[in-house]
């Protein structure tokens, strides 16, 4: 495994993703930026990341010496500008909100600061990476790098081939994902990829039962959980996630491939009622600090 201990990655979010990716690039001891504008969040993806090594550690998945130098790796910044100051960035990792005019303002910043062989790399879930790279002077050098949720459990990346993305690109980025202990998979630039494309029909036809009272949100979890051998059904997936960014990437496919990915309206009344998900205490599920509430399932 290639030795990533002198080099640094910058993250740029602290949500849920970017707290998980940060804390990944963290356990392999190089130099972690975790940038965010939010103060509070910063402290909240910290506090989170040090549980995650806890639990690590008491699982015996790493040692106390190894968690400590993970944490003592790991820096953050609310100021773009100021955390991309060096010469040692060799990838920063953007997962802010799936906005296009968020993702390409972030990317044309970093790709000015940026060292000229840094690769930029954007985790969103369904938007053209093609249309990112073109907010930089690198091209070459942007790939997706889509990350599952929660990252420190889901072995899978999904590396994304922009038109303009080089061979050496997908390479660095596959030994990246290496170094971390995921497994990658290179997809061309599609909308919705391969995973989010499934997910985004599968949920969305979860929703559909649900407002229709097919069954349960209870059941309707555990029929995919026992019966198809998922690890989380799609309403519990759904509420971990946020259906505010699931009802984004909906609309986003319904307007690239159709009808088929219309958005379920149980949807649009949950994320419109604030009931966006766990991060919210409240979804298709209530949550009590960050725990779901048993028989809190919504019900139409």
């Amino acid at each position: 495994m290639t030795d990533k201990t002198s080099e640094k990655v910058v993250v740029v979010g602290a949500g849920l993703m970017g707290t998980g990716i940060a804390h990944a690039f963290a356990t392999i001891h190089c130099g972690v930026v975790l940038v965010d504008t939010d103060p509070r969040a910063l402290g909240e993806a910290i506090g989170a990341i040090g549980t995650i090594i806890e639990d690590g550690i008491r699982r015996g998945k790493l040692t106390k010496a190894s968690g400590k130098l993970a944490l003592d790796n790991l820096s953050t910044h609310t100021d773009l500008g100021v955390a991309l100051r060096g010469s040692d960035i060799s990838l920063l990792v953007e997962t802010a909100a799936e906005m296009l005019t968020v993702k390409k303002a972030i990317v044309e910043r970093a790709d000015a600061m940026l060292p000229a062989n840094a690769i930029i790399a954007t985790n969103t879930s369904a938007l053209s990476i093609t249309e990112i790279a073109a907010a930089t002077k690198r091209a070459d050098r942007v790939v997706g790098m889509h990350f599952f949720n929660p990252v420190q459990k889901m072995k899978l990346v999904e590396i994304v081939r922009a038109v303009g993305t080089s061979a050496e690109t997908i390479e660095r980025t596959r030994a990246w994902c290496d170094a971390i202990g995921k497994t990658s998979i290179v997809v061309n630039e599609a909308p919705g990829l391969t995973t989010s494309r499934m997910s985004a029909l599968l949920g969305n036809e979860a929703m559909y039962m649900l407002m229709e009272g097919t069954a349960s949100a209870e059941d309707i979890d555990t029929a995919l959980r026992l019966g198809f051998n998922h690890p989380m059904g799609p309403l519990e997936l759904g509420d971990l996630t946020g259906w505010d960014t699931r009802l984004a990437v909906l609309q986003y496919l319904h307007t690239a491939l159709g009808e088929k990915f219309r958005p379920c309206p149980l949807i649009l009344k949950l994320v419109r009622a604030g009931r966006i998900g766990r991060k919210a205490g409240r979804g298709v599920y209530d949550y009590n600090d960050g725990q779901r509430i048993p028989g809190s399932g919504w019900r139409p």
